[in-house]
């Protein structure tokens, strides 16, 4: 396996923890559900090594879907007014490089991956 793919899969996997670290919710079984998406990629990456650029994005992506099934909506917008209304944030570009977690309620980038700020006490 190519140094790439695990560079970017090591990469892909301390800035989402950190993420989590940042809102409170790395415990052990959250984190099995990052290492479980990071298996996962792996082999995608072998079958398409072109993607070592949008694997951030697309682990991010499989940890927020992991979260929605066993814990709810994860992570929560902290950036709008819309405390009536708890939102997740979404990842874009869907597929792409670079990826942020986005408001799509306000159409606004909150943060690059693994940039999350833990909420203000």
């Amino acid at each position: 396996m190519s140094s790439d793919i695990e560079a970017a899969l090591h990469s892909a996997r301390a800035l989402i923890l950190a993420d989590l670290t940042a809102r409170d919710v790395a415990d052990a079984t959250v984190v099995s559900l990052v290492e479980d998406a990071v298996t996962h990629r792996r082999w995608w990456l072998e079958q398409w090594p072109d993607g070592v650029g949008f694997v951030l994005g697309l682990i991010a992506q499989d940890v927020q879907d992991a979260l929605l099934e066993a814990y709810g909506r994860w992570p929560l917008c902290l950036a709008c007014a819309a405390e009536d209304d708890p939102h997740a944030l979404s990842v874009e570009p869907e597929l792409g490089p670079d990826p942020h977690w986005v408001c799509g309620k306000e159409a606004v980038v909150v943060a690059p991956v693994g940039s999350l700020t833990p909420p203000a006490l």
